[in-house]
């Protein structure tokens, strides 16, 4: 409904009410407008009708929706189903181009306006969590393995003669594979136990440097959000050795935005030495479904390289699915869920500490870890061997998910690489140990249920422990001998 139109619906209904709808329409009108004005989140978040009325707006501009639309391509918008149609909002046609992911789409004006203004508002976010100096973003539609890959390969263009990543250890599968995937042979670095802490042993990575050759590196492949006990990597000192050999650096920050820490750390490094990309998922940190991640970094230029490495067009659905979330939330409301998990994280680590008093283990002492905590399964593995892997099971089938179980000695081959003590980020970490994080959306009420089930679940093995014992048949080599009485 324009101007026009309103004054003619004047003459059908009383002026008086029709002005009050227009001036309602106008409201609504005022933050759109802010929004493309500003591009950046708003303070407070909109309600579904505004955001259904910019979305259905954005969608009429694409030429699957004009009314009078003829299209003989191969690839018009087409949709055989009107359910799938409406769960897209009618923007079929993905965004960027066959060259470019940031690229405008002629036949998509309201997509293309989607993108450009998703990428904005992210990078504001990105600003408002402590990455204050970030120059560029974009969203992606993959997930955060897929993503750095694609960074690696564009960096491929710039170092063609190299053929190396130096990569701190930290077990997870997709990061590793990753540098695998694009082509590269990873260098692992081994932590060095500080207390509890596993830390980056930087004089090692720098010695790698000098073994390899700089221009062999292709970059060091550094992470801020982990499991504990292992804790974000030295980013600041890592940042330097990069300024310093002229090396790349890209930072995997999977679920980093939540935590101001991760933030600090990668704002910090980019202001001492160099950081050139850093990658986070959208799930992780925005509460969206999987399949997306936001690529930035303090170089535009590098920036557009990346998204220009994407091949074809993509899927609009993530950007979609992030803008939904963050109108829905503003500025405000993401502020105030980061607040949320924080304070969550000190009630989770209040209660996993005096649980595992309870239970003669400990609460692993891991200040740098702002999302992740590790409670010590020693007096578990002393029960029984196959304890420590039964709590896992137990815990997922009594609908306690995200809890990791980690026990001694586990080795796992990835794409011909053999990790020993795999998952535990080290070769020979002192203790079995469970993870819990207080990552964003967590509740009061899901610590309190985890702690209570956790608590029952360790008294049930500490019982069956203590049965088998009782009936297991005494030592042979004291029957019949009394004379130890």
């Amino acid at each position: 409904m324009n101007s026009e139109n309103f004054s003619l619906s004047e003459k059908i209904v009383s002026t008086s009410y029709i002005r009050q709808g227009s001036q309602a329409r106008r409201g609504h009108e005022q933050l759109i407008r802010h929004l493309l004005e500003q591009g950046k989140c708003p303070e407070e978040g909109w309600t579904e009708s505004t955001i259904e009325l910019f979305l259905n707006e954005l969608a009429v501009m694409d030429s699957n929706n004009f009314l009078g639309n003829c299209g003989v391509g191969e690839r018009e918008g087409r949709v055989a189903s009107s359910l799938v149609a409406r769960r897209n909002y009618r923007l079929i046609h993905g965004i960027g181009r066959s060259g470019d992911i940031a690229a405008i789409q002629p036949k998509a004006a309201g997509s293309s306006l989607l993108n450009k203004l998703t990428n904005s508002v992210v990078l504001d976010i990105l600003k408002l969590t402590g990455v204050r100096s970030v120059a560029s973003c974009f969203v992606v539609p993959m997930a955060t393995g897929m993503s750095l890959t694609l960074c690696f390969l564009t960096l491929r263009h710039q170092r063609p003669k190299a053929c190396y990543i130096i990569w701190p250890r930290i077990d997870q599968k997709s990061c590793f594979k990753a540098m695998i995937t694009a082509g590269f042979e990873p260098v692992v670095v081994e932590n060095v136990l500080e207390g509890d802490e596993l830390r980056t042993d930087v004089e090692a990575v720098e010695r790698k440097i000098e073994e390899l050759g700089a221009e062999n590196v292709l970059c060091i492949h550094s992470t801020t959000s982990c499991f504990a006990p292992r804790v974000p990597d030295r980013l600041e000192e890592l940042a330097a050795l990069c300024a310093k050999h002229n090396i790349p650096h890209i930072v995997n920050n999977a679920y980093g935005v939540q935590s101001s820490k991760c933030m600090h750390l990668i704002q910090q490094g980019a202001r001492v030495g160099r950081i050139d990309a850093f990658v986070q998922s959208l799930d992780k940190n925005f509460m969206v479904p999987v399949g997306g991640a936001i690529i930035a970094g303090f170089d535009e230029s590098f920036i557009q390289e990346i998204s220009k490495m994407y091949p074809g067009r993509a899927s609009a659905s993530p950007s979609l699915d992030v803008l939904i979330t963050l109108l829905t939330l503003g500025a405000s409301g993401y502020k105030k869920l980061l607040s949320e998990r924080k304070e969550m994280y000190l009630f989770l680590s209040q209660e996993l500490k005096s649980l595992a008093s309870a239970h003669g283990e400990r609460l692993l002492h891991t200040p740098h870890n702002p999302i992740s905590l590790a409670m010590s399964l020693d007096g578990l593995q002393a029960e029984c061997d196959k304890a420590v892997t039964q709590l896992g099971s137990m815990l997922f089938t009594r609908q306690v998910s995200g809890a990791r179980v980690i026990p001694l000695g586990k080795e796992q081959t990835i794409s011909g690489h053999r990790f020993l003590g795999f998952m535990s980020h080290s070769e020979a970490y002192p203790c079995p140990y469970l993870n819990a994080a207080s990552a964003v959306g967590i509740t009061r009420e899901d610590v309190t249920l985890c702690i209570k089930r956790l608590d029952k679940c360790l008294k049930t093995l500490k019982k069956e422990g203590n049965a088998a014992k009782s009936s297991s048949p005494a030592d042979p080599s004291t029957q019949g001998d009394t004379t130890r009485e």
